[in-house]
């Protein structure tokens, strides 16, 4: 299981700025993420939070998933457990398994693991380019997509609508709440 991705994300969040020829100042401004902030992330200073991560991919155009993998699993077909790409929030303790293979693929999955009372907040900008959808393995997460709350429990699946500001929250004192997110390019 490769739950260290300081280094691939380092090289993939300067590779992408550099691809589109953008100083630190142009991504802050585009992400909304502190220059500094970017350049301690870049230096492998420091993990971004899930937030942080959601900002950046939104302004790349690129999936958090296609963010966070590494440039050689881009062609695979097969994805062993044991080779997924597991990233936790620093803040949160949010984990998320990136369970596809393929990061150009049109259709990826994603296992989270939301601990108890935990919140993390998306802007927009992360879902502009792409659909998705939620299913709840267990456990139980309020939804809040804009300035509606959906209540979600195990077994339920929502379709996301229109990019805006979200939060997935756990309400749960004491249990995780575990869930797949199905994500396809638009």
């Amino acid at each position: 299981m490769n739950t260290d991705p300081g280094s691939p994300l380092a090289a993939r969040v300067r590779r992408e700025r550099n691809a589109r020829n953008w100083p630190l100042e142009e991504l802050a401004r585009r992400s909304g993420v502190s220059r500094a902030m970017i350049s301690k992330i870049e230096r492998e200073e420091c993990s971004p939070t899930a937030t942080v991560l959601g900002r950046l991919s939104g302004a790349f155009g690129i999936t958090i998933s296609a963010l966070l993998a590494g440039a050689e699993e881009e062609s695979r077909r097969l994805l062993r457990s044991r080779d997924q790409q597991v990233w936790t929030d620093p803040k949160t303790g949010y984990l998320r398994r990136s369970i596809s293979p393929g990061t150009g693929a049109p259709l990826q999955l994603v296992e989270v693991h939301l601990p108890p009372r935990a919140k993390v907040a998306y802007p927009a900008s992360a879902y502009t380019f792409i659909h998705q959808q939620i299913w709840i393995l267990s456990g139980r997460l309020i939804f809040h997509e804009g300035s509606v709350a959906h209540q979600l429990l195990r077994g339920d699946c929502l379709q996301l609508g229109p990019p805006v500001p979200c939060v997935f929250e756990n309400p749960s004192e004491s249990a995780a709440c575990r869930y797949l997110v199905a994500i396809i390019a638009r």
